[in-house]
C-alpha cells in the first residue's frame, strides 16, 4: 500500500509564507544567514533525547499530544486527542496506526521529512536546500528547507527561539501546498528513555496459531 508522505507529516508553522526559490537559493545566502544556519545545526546535533507536548494543526483539524526523541533515527508521537494514535520511527520506518480505523501503515524512514532532523549527524550544508532564512529582531528565526534529492516533494520550516536556541515549532508543506504545523508547548532532555517507546508492531495483525 502506498502511503502518502503528509500521512507521516509531523507539522510545524511557517514565520512567513513560504515561497520556492530558485535552486541557487542556497548559494546566494548572506554570511548573517549562514550563522544562523551553524547556530541550528549545532543545536540540532546535541538535541540527542528529549521529550515534550505538541499541539499539530492542519487545516481545520487540531491533535495534540506526547512525544519523544532519541537521535538517530527514533521518535515517538502518542496523541491523546484523538486518544491512541501512535506515530514512531523505529530508526529505519515511520510506523503510522491508528486505532479509530484499526488502520496500520509504515514508509521507510528516508522517505519522510523527519530523516534529516533523526539523521545521526544533522546537516544543513549537505544534501538539504535551503531557500530561505528569515530573521527576527528579538533573535528568533525560521529556516525553510526541502531535500536536495526531491525539490518537488515539498518543504519544512524549522522555528527557533533565539536566546538560547530553542527549536519551537516546525511546519511540512507538502507537494500539493498542505500545511501540517506543529508547535512544541514543552521540550525537555530525557535521557534513559525506554527502548520499547520506539517500537510499534502492526497491531492488525492477528498472531499465528502453533
Amino acid at each position: 500500500m502506498t502511503v502518502s508522505r503528509r500521512a507521516f507529516a509531523l507539522g510545524s508553522a511557517a514565520l512567513a509564507a513560504v515561497a520556492a526559490l530558485p535552486a541557487h537559493a542556497q548559494a546566494s545566502l548572506s554570511a548573517e544567514d549562514r550563522a544562523v544556519l551553524a547556530r541550528a545545526q549545532t543545536y540540532l546535533q546535541g538535541l540527542t533525547s528529549a521529550q515534550g507536548n505538541f499541539v499539530e494543526t492542519s487545516g481545520a483539524q487540531r491533535r495534540e499530544g506526547r512525544f519523544y526523541l532519541q537521535r538517530p533515527g527514533k521518535m515517538r508521537f502518542e496523541y491523546t486527542n484523538p486518544a491512541g494514535l501512535l506515530v514512531v520511527s523505529d530508526g529505519s520506518n515511520v510506523k503510522r496506526y491508528d486505532p479509530r480505523l484499526n488502520v496500520f501503515r509504515q514508509v521507510p524512514l528516508g522517505q519522510t521529512p523527519l530523516s534529516t532532523f533523526l539523521a545521526r549527524t544533522v546537516r544543513l550544508d549537505q544534501g538539504v536546500r535551503i531557500d530561505r532564512v528569515t530573521r527576527m529582531a528579538s533573535g528568533a528565526f525560521a529556516i525553510t528547507a526541502r531535500d536536495q534529492r526531491r525539490p518537488n516533494d515539498g518543504s519544512v520550516v524549522l522555528a527557533f527561539a533565539g536566546d538560547p536556541v530553542r527549536l519551537q515549532e516546525w511546519t511540512i508543506v507538502d507537494a500539493q501546498g498542505g500545511r501540517t504545523r506543529t508547535q512544541l508547548t514543552s521540550l525537555r532532555p530525557a535521557p534513559g528513555l525506554a527502548a520499547s517507546l520506539f517500537q510499534l508492531r502492526d497491531p492488525t495483525q492477528r498472531p499465528r496459531r502453533g
